[in-house]
């Protein structure tokens, strides 16, 4: 569903810090902790992880699943290749 690096990016992207983005999708500091301190996919409550992930969206990010085609017009990075990368 989504990513630890995908949060993070998501984040740098709209300039806002962890904190901020716990109260922009109502779920906890912590959580959000622990969501980006995951390994590769985010492992958690699904209704959680959607509300980050409506939150993202509605922020105007828009997160890109591995061979997905993107439906928006804005600016944005991926990666080349799908799959883990070093470090993540």
């Amino acid at each position: 569903m989504i990513t630890a690096a995908q949060m993070r990016a998501a984040r740098a992207l709209l300039g806002i810090d962890q904190r901020q983005l716990a109260t922009l999708s109502g779920v906890s500091l912590p959580t959000i902790q622990r969501m980006e301190a995951s390994e590769y996919t985010v492992r958690g409550v699904i209704e959680t992880l959607t509300r980050v992930v409506e939150a993202l969206d509605k922020a105007g990010v828009e997160l890109i699943g591995d061979n997905a085609r993107s439906t928006g017009d804005g600016r944005g990075v991926r990666f080349k290749e799908a799959g883990p990368r070093p470090g993540s």
